[in-house]
């Protein structure tokens, strides 16, 4: 089985799958020393040693699923707060408009006859 991951607009192949509690660990690190360490940095410092391949992987998944950033210089930094976004979606005074998904052209075109009447 192949898994790919697009870096840098490159396919590659991963060798070697990480297992979940290191995925974790990587994660506990990386949120309790947010914007210390660069990615070369970081792998070098983590409690547990692991294959760098296996690292890029990690990370792979973390940028992917919006839980860390990358600042211009590199600096690595955890994002993801799921309470604080809860917090916001709930407040009313902070809506916004959904715009209409192309899709749903029945809409758009009731709202072109609309106008021309």
């Amino acid at each position: 089985m192949v898994i790919s991951l697009f870096s840098k607009n490159r396919e590659k192949e991963i060798l070697r799958y990480p297992r979940l509690d290191t995925v974790l660990m990587v994660e506990e690190f990386i949120e309790e020393n947010s914007g210390e360490y660069k990615k070369r940095s970081l792998w070098e410092h983590l409690p547990k040693k692991m294959m760098y391949q296996t690292f890029c992987v990690i990370f792979d998944y973390l940028i992917h699923s919006h839980k860390i950033a990358l600042d211009r210089e590199g600096t690595i930094a955890w994002v993801w707060n799921p309470e604080l976004v809860e917090k916001y979606m709930n407040r009313p005074d902070l809506s916004w408009k959904q715009e209409k998904s192309l899709h749903d052209s029945s809409e758009l075109y009731k709202s072109k006859d609309l106008i021309k009447k």
